[in-house]
């Protein structure tokens, strides 16, 4: 048996052959008076705990499971690299650490990364020998402030409302690599399925003297395309592979959830006519774009049917218990009739990203709030973000990005010049960084700079809703939930108009207990299929519409309106929800 937990590569859209798991049992301290940075922890790092990374210290799974929030943690192990990594460059990368990371081997300082939802890498080639061991040591600070990136993360002590326990620390894998002398540093893909071919640019690590990089693209065990590019003068390889032609009517074989073809790529380096570096990855032909009043995949209607999805765990928290269960979430999604999720307030760990693209579900992502709109929040937020376009853009799944949600970070954002701003900014970013999808700007209210109108509304039946959804323009003109639609300044008639929250039933408690909703709980599973059904049909049937996302997949924590428990039961039977969205 495995007791290694996440054991999975991480990046399964990103594989090399050689690569070692260091999650597992590391030693840990926490520094409750900031004084390890001067004592030089990092030299001799005898620690005292031990926790089983990549669980944050608050939680069950981490063996620490410390609610006491602590600023300042530190982390420590021994590290072999292994032989088969001889005449290679070894890199230590790290799947998230929130909120700033200090890495030191041996004590010599590796250097930091601030941010506490992406990766980072380190090149430690020139300090290892294959086959040696070196301590790893690991300094993590994460305040409570609120111009971090935090998502549902409490920015108090304890939690509350809809804010749950913090993360800190490690909670994403930590592994290394060996890589070929001159390696692909990152790769971006783009699909184009009118012309049926697929742009490449990768970004290699050094200019080899003379060397080329080679793709080769198949689908189902048949090659459909191969490209050889020489590396002249740029470490960036810009090329086009284009598919041959297949039995299908559009020539190539599409992308969409009711059948999410993907088709392998192979991307290899070369110097001297050997290879120096391979990867596996893969990639899937789509389009999305808006058109008028609508959003179109592969130039159909695309009506979404997306579940908001937080992804929590009681035990793991913002980290999965294993990789199985990032592929449960989505069977559950698909399962309870929604073709997409729309992941709340967490860029999600890359395993729910492949399996999305590897089982058909549409995803949304959305960058974690900050609270606090000032200078150092926007920096953070555009960082984040351009990290995570950079790490997620690959993923066809993936459709759409969301900057910010319900005006948290710029309350007053309705007539606030400088909310407005950043808004429009972060808006801009995404589109500059990432063409190949739509952005909704700031959803829920109040919008600036977007490419489609959303709505939140938690009101409970059909016949308490606002007069003002009679029609779009209607709509756009008022206040459905006491929040005007429109920033001020702002127009966005004729666009796409979705309800992206509405619903949050929760069930009733045989024995007490917190069981937060919206409009009061319901007492049994024939009333929560009833209102159900009934608010879902009445936004469904409004023709301006063109999609929905119910409010949510699982309970979280005090927050108990899922359509399953938090240890993903169903609170009623799948097959009815289903029904009800189909």
């Amino acid at each position: 048996m495995n007791t290694i937990p996440r054991a999975g590569h991480p990046c399964p859209d990103r594989v090399r052959k050689n690569w070692q798991t260091l999650n597992g049992p590391w030693r840990f301290r926490f520094d409750w008076n900031n004084e390890g940075k001067k004592q030089r922890w990092y030299e001799k790092p005898d620690f005292d705990l031990t926790i089983q990374v990549p669980f944050a210290c608050q939680a069950e799974l981490s063996g620490i499971a410390e609610k006491q929030h602590c600023d300042v943690l530190w982390y420590a192990r021994e590290i072999t690299i292994p032989e088969d990594m001889k005449n290679q460059r070894v890199l230590l990368h790290f799947g998230a650490v929130d909120y700033r990371a200090d890495v030191w081997l041996d004590g010599q300082y590796l250097g930091g990364h601030e941010g506490g939802y992406t990766p980072f890498t380190f090149d430690l080639t020139e300090l290892v020998e294959a086959g040696s061991a070196y301590t790893l040591a690991v300094r993590c600070e994460d305040r409570l402030d609120m111009d971090q990136p935090r998502g549902k993360q409490s920015w108090k002590p304890e939690p509350f409302a809809c804010w749950y326990t913090p993360v800190s620390g490690i909670w994403q894998s930590v592994w290394i690599e060996g890589v070929g002398l001159y390696y692909p540093v990152d790769f971006r893909l783009t699909p184009c399925v009118e012309s049926g071919s697929l742009k490449a640019e990768i970004t290699l690590n050094e200019l080899p003297p003379s060397g080329s990089v080679r793709l080769t693209a198949s689908f189902r065990g048949k090659t459909v395309a191969r490209q050889e590019t020489a590396v002249l003068s740029d470490r960036l390889v810009r090329t086009e592979l284009c598919l041959s032609h297949d039995d299908t009517l559009e020539g190539i074989h599409l992308w969409s959830p009711e059948q999410p073809h993907l088709y392998d790529l192979t991307i290899e380096t070369l110097t001297e006519g050997r290879v120096c570096d391979r990867i596996e990855t893969y990639f899937g032909m789509r389009k999305v774009e808006i058109a008028g009043n609508r959003i179109l995949l592969n130039n159909q209607v695309l009506y979404q049917r997306l579940v908001l999805d937080q992804g929590y765990w009681p035990d793991g928290l913002l980290t999965a218990p294993d990789d199985e269960a990032l592929k449960k979430d989505v069977e559950l999604t698909r399962a309870l009739g929604f073709n997409g999720a729309r992941k709340h307030q967490k860029f999600e760990d890359p395993q729910y990203l492949y399996w999305a693209d590897h089982l058909g579900l549409l995803v949304w992502g959305e960058l974690p709030s900050a609270y606090w709109l000032r200078d150092s929040e926007k920096r953070n937020m555009i960082r984040d973000l351009s990290e995570a376009i950079r790490r997620d853009y690959n993923h066809p799944s993936l459709i759409a990005w969301v900057p910010l949600n319900e005006s948290w970070g710029v309350p007053f954002i309705h007539s606030h010049r400088e909310a407005q701003q950043l808004a429009d900014a972060l808006y801009h970013l995404a589109h500059t960084l990432d063409g190949t999808r739509f952005v909704s700007g700031n959803d829920g209210w109040e919008q600036a700079a977007t490419d489609v109108v959303t709505v939140h509304d938690y009101t409970a039946r059909p016949d308490q809703l606002s007069p003002c959804y009679q029609n779009a323009e209607a709509l756009l003109k008022d206040a459905p939930a006491s929040r005007v639609i429109r920033a001020q300044g702002y127009d966005h008639a004729d666009k796409p108009m979705l309800m992206t929250e509405y619903g949050g039933i929760a069930m009733q408690k045989d024995a007490g207990g917190e069981n937060w909703g919206y409009n009061g709980a319901v007492k049994d599973e024939e009333s929560f299929l009833k209102r159900y059904a009934a608010i879902t049909e009445a936004f469904r049937s409004m023709p301006f519409f063109c999609g929905y996302c119910y409010t949510q997949l699982t309970d979280v924590f005090q927050e108990a309106n899922g359509l399953l428990d938090m240890h993903r039961k169903p609170k009623v039977d799948t097959a009815k929800i289903k029904a009800a969205n189909q």
